[in-house]
């Protein structure tokens, strides 16, 4: 492959020491590395298996993927595409908004979230990026949200959300809107509402998300030079309203679209381009022609892989 062009270059990685971040200020009590956390977590999963026991009767089912589409946005136009990477802009009350529905996806907080995001583009795939699959799959997928080192909220490199108290209260408290999701979809449909809309929605929504960390790595083609191992992926692209468009995202990470041509379908991207549409976001950034050609002045297009 052509060498990566000077506007990707990473910063030299620091000690390890560096990344260790305390959760007791920023992160609240509940951390996926306690004990506590854990418990909820495989807990979670191993409600899945009440599937068994309540059926699948169809309110349920369209309980789940409701919970799972409307939380799934409010992960990638949310947490993605908004709080990592500004990507467009919103006013104080709907970024609220998409930070509770982001954090009801049970993801922990907004700055954590974003904050990590921003430091693994910082250090992909090098000494430093929380997730890289250079690690092992399982560490990329899901392993590293259990390593002590990534439990804290790295405030260095968030500041600029930091500073709205309403959101540090949310990634203090990130509990809360999973806790009421769950409480609200008892009450739509009872126990076979707790576990489709919540338990199996949360963990489909949990590996998902993985999903584009892990296998948007290894599986898939490169059509830009990044200097790491993204890849896009059609499959996941669809399981995420449009993630798996990952190699372009890192080629061009401010973008609000990831599928940067019209037969690359992002879902995340047509919601937001309908929210702008009623004023609820606005300046939207798009890849230019230049962009998308990789020509000279921009990081070139890679080899197939």
């Amino acid at each position: 492959m052509p060498n990566r062009a000077a506007t990707s270059k990473k910063q030299k990685p620091e000690s390890s020491e560096a990344y260790h971040q305390s959760y007791e200020e920023s992160d609240g009590w509940l951390t996926r590395t306690g004990a506590v956390a854990r418990v909820i977590y495989w807990g979670i999963h191993a409600a899945c298996l009440l599937v068994f026991v309540v059926g699948a009767p169809l309110p349920a089912v369209l309980l789940c993927v409701a919970t799972y589409f409307v939380r799934l946005l409010g992960i990638t136009g949310g947490y993605h595409r908004y709080f990592s990477h500004k990507s467009y802009k919103t006013g104080r009350i709907f970024q609220f908004v998409i930070a509770w529905i982001g954090c009801s996806a049970t993801q922990k907080g907004p700055l954590w979230w974003a904050g990590n995001h921003r430091r693994h583009h910082r250090f992909s795939d090098q000494e430093g990026d929380p997730h890289s699959p250079k690690h092992g799959w399982y560490h990329s997928h899901q392993g590293w949200i259990f390593d002590s080192r990534w439990e804290g909220t790295p405030e260095d490199v968030i500041k600029d959300f930091a500073r709205y108290p309403e959101l540090v209260w949310l990634n203090r408290n990130h509990w809360v809107p999973p806790l009421v999701l769950g409480i609200l979809c008892g009450l739509i449909a009872g126990l076979p509402g707790v576990v489709w809309g919540f338990a199996i929605s949360t963990t489909l929504l949990w590996h998902a998300t993985y999903s584009v960390n892990s296998l948007a790595h290894i599986w898939g083609k490169r059509r830009y030079e990044t200097g790491d191992t993204s890849r896009n992926n059609l499959w996941i692209a669809l399981a995420t309203c449009g993630e798996g468009w990952h190699n372009n995202h890192h080629y061009y990470q401010a973008a609000a679209r990831n599928g940067f041509f019209w037969w690359e379908i992002d879902v995340t991207w047509y919601v937001l381009k309908a929210l702008s549409w009623v004023g609820l976001v606005w300046d939207l950034r798009e890849p230019s022609e230049a962009v998308k050609q990789g020509r000279p002045g921009k990081p070139r297009l890679a080899r197939a892989a």
